[in-house]
């Protein structure tokens, strides 16, 4: 008691003391832990010397306080020593944020850090609330509008507090109804098929389009308004737009409130300003013209393509503004496009950044734009198009920023970011009719970052064994001419694959090819090449090729000419989405060969962008062959065929064609009756005649006037069929079954919508497609039987003259196409439309190595 009465009276005597003015002596600091009193001093605006009175002291207290740094602050006097007593503010040691899902928690610390809160800061009670109405505000950007947010302060030695924060998410609201008021020219649906955001329908589930975002709100208002203005009503307004949500906050109600006004025509559509390039020029730029509808969206456009004139001309900054003269009463539009050109602009340099495997000569070299020369627009923008094309980059950006400390230089700076251009392929597995399959290869379209073309591979599986080595260097020349070569060695032997007539080819050879650039989207290609083809029949073999090899020989020695022309806009070398790409090929035999033939070709890919990542791809490959001179038509060998991945998806590879008129033998057919059934010589009482001696398989004929097999276990005594003189009736009976042996013409399309596969962020490397496919192989003369001993077969079975429209085979399916460290991995799964007997089909495929 008596140290409490003691403390009591010093505390009174202090502040007495305190309250009359005097000269301060010294200033002594306490209570500072975290705190330096350089910091405290300046912000206390009393130093030694001064006279301090109770005003003074009051408004250095306030002073220091505004530091935010204190919780508490005291002033005492000690003679004349001012004494300065400081309770720090705790400092936030960290925070911890537990139950959330919809925002990663790097997220919600940056917004509590722009609140300033955030660990290493001084924590503050007044912004304790704000804790929870910032992440709140977070979850209700979101439309989670019952989100709720729980913190609770933790104190730590050495005045410090840890922040503990429980979140409930709760669930993003659907929208209810978006209501559009006011409009009476457009319905409220047409108008509702301008938004992002929709009404909560069947396909909400998948697109989560009926999520409120207020973001995706503000950018449905815009569209509303480009729509309207866009179609003339240039007096469109939005009044308001109000946002309810339903008392149980799941449900959200959107209204908006149009003025829409009246229709307004172009009156007059004027240059102004200073016009660097010819007037004539840029006013066949126009979309605007006298007479028109307005439409916002049209001057942009114009503008655009106004300024990227004048960049290709040097006016990189150049400025074109449309501004419209509004006439109310006669509802018309003046537009005036007004000019800036500003400088022409020069390039200083050009860079490469990003392309660690690859040579900078090897983009380089792709540039139209020369440093030195004044900027083009379209030069620098077709520069990026072709790094694009090579296909050895995943994304490729250019920037012009502007040299510092001049108006009229700029750098041109590429970026990319490198993908892989090769694939090294190991194979192991077994197919059905092909057995097991080994293989190994090696290519890379940039070989050691170069740009050149290298390819070696070995394979071997039961039908075939082949060495294949090729190598391109694209640039050969300075000026773009191409050089390549290719060697080969292939032993084909069809004799186990089901689908494929059954002979067997050994080839060696090779060619050479040179490609001239003759414009910036199409070359022309020449090679000169030569193959030696040793040939071996099967054990059952076709007509057509014991026919061939009868007359033509087993060993032949070709010498080929080929020409190629290739015109290719497409925006990337892999995985393109816009563009077109047209290829035509001609490949002869020359004089002096064994067989002198010839093959044209032509491939066609249009890529039409829809909207975002969504694209359609129209493909077409057509192709014809035949023979000359002593050869009446195409080596049956060379013959095109259809099926399977990168043709016909559904159906086998190389299944689909004319078929082959397989070995067969002459039989005697019996009588059927209408129902098809075997017809047997009966007794008096109506049954079966039993004969030991008859056979016990028949043969009757079938649809195609072949024989086939029935069994007659209980030989029975058939009838034979017989002619007018008396003769038994023959049908040939096929000793196997029909194989493909394609045919010298070749038809097929697909169309193709490329879709962004869900759940994949990064879809650089990924590409999914719905496909419908059609397409077959023909041939244009058929092989004739001519076997005496079977009269009765003047047609092939198995193969019609032409282009047989009922024979185009058609399928429909999905696609996925990764690129893979090993290479490209494609994986279909097809459903064929309308297979025929005989056809071969295949669901599921996959193939590694290859882009289709």
């Amino acid at each position: 008691m008596r140290s409490l009465l003691f403390t009591l009276f010093f505390s009174l005597f202090t502040c007495s003391a305190l309250a009359e003015s005097f000269v301060v002596e010294d200033i002594r600091l306490e209570g500072l832990q975290r705190v330096s009193a350089g910091t405290v001093f300046e912000s206390f605006p009393v130093n030694v010397g001064d006279s301090v009175d109770d005003a003074r002291l009051a408004e250095a207290t306030r002073r220091l306080f505004r530091s935010g740094l204190f919780n508490d602050i005291q002033l005492l006097r000690d003679g004349n020593v001012l004494v300065v007593e400081v309770v720090e503010l705790p400092t936030i040691t960290t925070i911890n944020i537990e139950g959330n899902k919809a925002i990663q928690s790097d997220a919600l610390l940056d917004g509590l850090k722009q609140s300033g809160l955030a660990e290493g800061l001084v924590f503050k009670r007044s912004t304790l609330e704000r804790i929870s109405l910032e992440l709140e505000r977070q979850y209700v950007a979101q439309g989670r509008y019952d989100a709720h947010i729980e913190t609770t302060v933790v104190p730590q030695p050495r005045n410090r507090v840890s922040l503990d924060i429980q979140v409930e998410e709760g669930s993003v609201a659907n929208i209810a109804h978006i209501n559009v008021v006011g409009n009476s020219v457009f319905s409220d649906e047409e108008l509702r098929k301008q938004f992002q955001l929709q009404e909560t329908n069947f396909w909400s589930w998948y697109a989560s389009d009926n999520k409120y975002s207020r973001e995706k709100l503000a950018g449905d208002l815009e569209n509303l308004r480009s729509y309207y203005l866009d179609r003339g009503y240039i007096r469109f307004n939005i009044e308001s737009t109000q946002v309810s949500v339903s008392p149980d906050k799941k449900g959200v109600y959107i209204t908006i409130n149009v003025t829409e006004g009246e229709i307004y025509t172009v009156n007059d559509v004027r240059l102004a300003g200073d016009l660097v390039v010819d007037e004539a020029e840029l006013a066949k730029l126009y979309l605007v013209r006298n007479g028109d509808t307005f439409s916002r969206r049209r001057v942009t456009l114009t503008s655009d393509l106004m300024t990227k004139r004048l960049g290709n001309d040097g006016y990189t900054f150049a400025k074109v503004n449309g501004i419209p003269k509004i006439d109310d009463e006669a509802r018309t539009v003046d537009m005036t496009f007004f000019v800036e050109p500003g400088k022409r602009t020069y390039v200083r340099s050009i860079t490469f950044s990003g392309n660690e495997g690859t040579m900078d000569e090897v983009l380089r070299r792709e540039m139209l734009q020369m440093e030195g020369g004044w900027a083009s627009t379209e030069k620098i923008e077709a520069g990026k198009n072709r790094l694009n094309q090579l296909g050895f980059f995943k994304t490729v950006n250019v920037e012009t920023p502007a040299v510092p400390g001049t108006d009229d230089l700029i750098d041109v700076n590429y970026s990319v970011e490198e993908q892989l251009s090769g694939s090294l392929n190991f194979n192991i597995g077994y197919a059905a009719g092909s057995g097991m399959i080994l293989g190994a290869s090696v290519s890379q379209n940039n070989f050691l970052g170069s740009g050149n073309r290298m390819s070696l591979g070995v394979q071997k599986n039961d039908t075939t064994q082949s060495y294949n080595f090729s190598y391109l260097n694209p640039y050969y020349t300075i000026d773009g001419v191409s050089r390549g070569f290719n060697l080969f060695y292939r032993e084909t032997d069809y004799k186990s694959l089901s689908t494929v007539s059954d002979y067997q080819t050994n080839t060696k050879g090779g060619n050479v090819t040179f490609g001239y650039p003759i414009s910036r989207r199409q070359r022309l290609s020449f090679s000169v090449g030569y193959a030696n083809t040793e040939m071996f029949k099967g054990t059952t073999v076709p007509a057509e090729i014991t026919d061939f090899i009868d007359n033509e020989g087993t060993v032949f020695d070709e010498y080929t000419l080929g020409l190629n022309w290739r015109y290719n806009s497409l925006n990337r070398g892999l995985f393109p989405t816009a563009g077109t790409e047209h290829k035509l090929s001609a490949d002869i035999s020359v004089p002096g060969s064994d067989l002198t033939y010839y093959k044209l070709g032509y491939t066609a890919n249009y890529y039409m962008p829809i909207v975002d990542e969504w694209a359609l791809r129209l493909r077409t490959d057509l192709g014809y062959g035949n023979g000359f001179g002593d050869l009446d038509r195409l080596p049956f060998f060379k013959n095109f065929r259809a099926g399977g991945m990168g043709s016909i998806r559904g159906y086998q590879s190389n299944s689909l064609g004319p078929k082959g008129l397989p070995e067969y033998a002459p039989v005697e057919v019996v009588e059927t009756d209408s129902n098809g059934n075997v017809v047997y010589e009966l007794d008096n009482l109506g049954r079966p005649v039993v004969d030991t001696n008859a056979p016990t398989t028949l043969f009757v004929t079938d649809a195609d006037g072949a024989a086939e097999a029935v069994s007659n276990t209980s030989q029975y005594k058939p009838k034979y069929k017989t002619d007018t003189t008396g003769s038994a009736v023959t049908a040939p009976y096929f000793l196997e079954s029909e194989r493909s042996l394609g045919g010298n013409i070749l038809v097929e399309t697909s169309l193709e919508l490329i879709f962004p596969m869900p759940f994949i962020e990064d879809r650089s490397s990924v590409r999914s497609v719905v496909f419908l496919d059609a397409g077959n192989a023909f041939t244009s003369e058929c092989y004739v039987p001519n076997d005496a001993d079977i009269p009765n077969l003047t047609t092939h079975p198995y193969c019609s003259n032409g282009v047989d429209l009922g024979q185009i085979r058609t399928s429909v399916g999905v696609g996925l196409t990764w690129i893979t460290a090993i290479g490209p991995l494609t994986f279909t799964y097809s459903v064929p439309l309308n297979d025929k007997r005989g056809d071969k089909t295949e669901g599921f495929e996959f193939s590694l190595g290859q882009v289709f």
